[in-house]
């Protein structure tokens, strides 16, 4: 049975700061992902593996490293203050948990059934809840990675978290991998979904923080 308070209130969606901090981020991984691949170009870690001119960003693979670093201060200070906003607001806590197992299956279940609604754009499923912090752990995971490879010797501790540089290397690039693949599915379902995309731009609809189901979830 679902309890729910309610409050007089309410705000946007997706607040201006949040929307503002969600398009900075878009044009820094645009940016550290084509200028990434430059770099990747320059030592390839899978052999069939090479990513075309038309994609990257930068001329030499020097260019690619300055517009990887120019990318990178974007994304890690967007980033703090994301997190920071995220965490300080209790919007994660109330966006992102609980995740209940059994809606997960159902979730799943229905995604297969292709009978996945998208029209409530207050609520996250729990699929969509595992693939924010997923790749909001994939981000928190390439930075350490990334500062591990830029200066392995100054950054030595984090350096030996992964054994050697190779594996460094593998990590970063996995990492990357995973936040392609989350953007994939994430730009597929806001142009299947337009209004997704709008709130993003405009706020969307009216809600309350404090208007929170509270449930029992299955562990």
């Amino acid at each position: 049975m679902t309890a729910v308070k309610s409050t007089d209130h309410e705000h946007r969606l997706h607040p201006l700061p949040l929307r503002v901090m969600h398009w900075i981020n878009a044009i820094a991984i645009f940016i550290m992902i084509g200028s990434g691949w430059k770099i990747y170009n320059d030592d390839v870690i899978l052999g069939w593996l090479h990513f075309p001119d038309a994609v990257v960003i930068g001329k030499w693979a020097q260019h690619g490293l300055q517009w990887h670093f120019f990318g990178m201060w974007i994304f890690v200070l967007n980033g703090i203050a994301y997190l920071t906003y995220g965490i300080t607001t209790g919007r994660f806590r109330r966006k992102l948990f609980p995740i209940s197992i059994r809606e997960l299956f159902a979730t799943v279940g229905d995604a297969l059934r292709f009978k996945l609604a998208h029209d409530d754009l207050t609520h996250y499923n729990a699929v969509q809840k595992i693939l924010y912090l997923g790749v909001m752990a994939a981000g928190i995971l390439i930075v350490i990675s990334g500062l591990a490879l830029w200066k392995p010797v100054q950054f030595s501790e984090l350096a030996s978290l992964f054994g050697n540089f190779q594996t460094i290397r593998v990590v970063h690039f996995l990492c990357m991998s995973a936040i392609v693949g989350f953007l994939l599915v994430h730009i597929s379902l806001a142009l299947f979904v337009p209004k997704s995309l709008l709130a993003m731009i405009n706020g969307g609809p009216s809600v309350s923080d404090d208007t929170v189901p509270e449930t029992n979830p299955v562990h």
